[in-house]
């Protein structure tokens, strides 16, 4: 592998500083840096970060390979800056043995993109009656440490107590889908002023709150860590940031759509607004991005959600729940927390690098920008201006809510281990 020298980057927001790749590691970081022969990125005006890792991406390979690979999301990752990502276990076979988790785990390394770590169901096929292989995930080559039955919620409370009490015998980590099922039966939206107007079932908070409420206690009677994953509203917000004022090991994310979306969007009935947790208000919003700016929320986390066309093009009640978000993110958290002056970049390097890079034990990821230290690395031109057109996607799904919105920021190269994943924009 050639030396690198990128030019005159800000690193994390800060002063311009050179800093020169040479293989897998950063040799130097400093003002006026040369290599003879390196190859040079002028990248004046830029933001240099860590590699972005995302705790919550659905990859849908084995199964779902008409929404998305495990190919074509880690190109998708890439093109976002991101050089690792945690891959949800709802898959087809859901990844609940040894044998599921080292296939996707894997795939990932043959394709290259960007690290790829599997999550493991907590339960057996996700129907929340059984604990899954989860010491037999985390013994195997993919080395498994969280566990989540996202899209579902372990909603027995004994089987989530069981599944805290095994998953800290390792330093393992239970990330929860927090929703009681039966407060959201036939749920299509979030329970408010909006839906009582359009007439569809609601989904209220409560069900987040409550299983949030109950899943810090068990955590901290058996003295382990709980994760919370998609935090949606300002009573969940409350209920975390007490638990951490208690001392309780308890973390948690918020995707960048509900940073920025509100329920109002549902009143145009089109399903790419339609996801799981819905959709809150605009309070909620507020809250979320309050929380994350003074740490109660720990993380950004994308939980990217392809769908194919035919899955989305359809009335509200039968679309499927979700959107792709990898690769409009970092735009997303620009405009919601670097431009409202509630994020620097420095920060915006913990929530998205460094933050879910320890949460999930992602070794050689969320590392600082210094010498000797892996070259993996995210170039930022954040003066950039452009409307979301999802026909450029990498994803091989389209369903983002942002089609025809402008956002900020656009990733102009990525560097997995030295070695560039996006040059100008574009897939390597």
């Amino acid at each position: 592998m050639s030396k690198i020298l990128i030019r005159g980057a800000e690193v994390l927001g800060g002063e311009a500083q050179d800093v020169l790749i040479d293989g897998e590691t950063i040799e130097a970081v400093g003002a006026g840096l040369s290599a003879e022969g390196a190859d040079v990125i002028e990248a004046e005006g830029k933001i240099l970060l860590p590699g972005l890792v995302d705790l919550h991406t659905h990859l849908r390979e084995p199964g779902r390979e008409d929404s998305e690979t495990v190919l074509t999301g880690t190109r998708a990752a890439a093109s976002g800056g991101y050089t690792a990502v945690f891959a949800m276990a709802n898959t087809f076979p859901v990844a609940d043995t040894a044998g599921v988790v080292e296939q996707v785990y894997r795939l990932g390394q043959e394709h290259g993109y960007c690290d790829v770590q599997p999550i493991g169901a907590v339960t057996v096929g996700l129907e929340g009656s059984k604990l899954a292989e989860l010491g037999a995930m985390h013994e195997s080559a993919a080395g498994v440490t969280v566990f989540s039955d996202d899209g579902k919620c372990v909603h027995d409370a004994v089987i989530m107590r069981r599944a805290l009490e095994y998953v800290k015998a390792f330093g393992g980590v239970v990330a929860q889908h927090a929703q009681e099922p039966r407060l959201t039966e036939g749920a299509q939206m979030n329970e408010g002023i909006v839906s009582a107007e359009l007439g569809l079932g609601g989904w209220p908070a409560v069900a987040e709150e409550s299983i949030i409420a109950r899943d810090v206690l068990l955590a901290e009677h058996v003295g382990s860590r709980v994760h919370i994953c998609h935090l949606s509203t300002a009573g969940s917000v409350e209920i975390v940031r007490w638990a951490k004022s208690r001392g309780i090991d308890v973390t948690a994310e918020v995707t960048p759509h509900h940073l920025l979306l509100t329920d109002e969007m549902v009143r145009t009935y089109n399903p790419v607004y339609k996801v799981n947790p819905p959709l809150r208000t605009e309070r909620d919003v507020m809250a979320l991005r309050e929380a994350l700016a003074d740490g109660t929320i720990d993380i950004v986390a994308t939980d990217h959600a392809p769908h194919p066309h035919e899955d989305k093009d359809c009335e509200w009640a039968a679309a499927a729940m979700g959107m792709v978000g990898l690769e409009t993110a970092l735009s997303v958290v620009q405009q919601t927390m670097v431009e409202t002056g509630l994020l620097t970049w420095a920060a915006v390097a913990d929530r998205m690098s460094y933050a879910p890079a320890r949460i999930g034990q992602a070794k050689g990821h969320g590392r600082p920008v210094s010498a000797g230290e892996p070259a993996n690395l995210t170039l930022l031109d954040s003066a950039y201006r452009g409307e979301v057109d999802p026909a450029g996607f990498a994803s091989r799904s389209r369903n983002t809510p942002y089609e025809g919105r402008e956002l900020p920021g656009r990733v102009t190269h990525t560097f997995l281990r030295g070695r560039a994943t996006v040059v100008d924009g574009k897939l390597a």
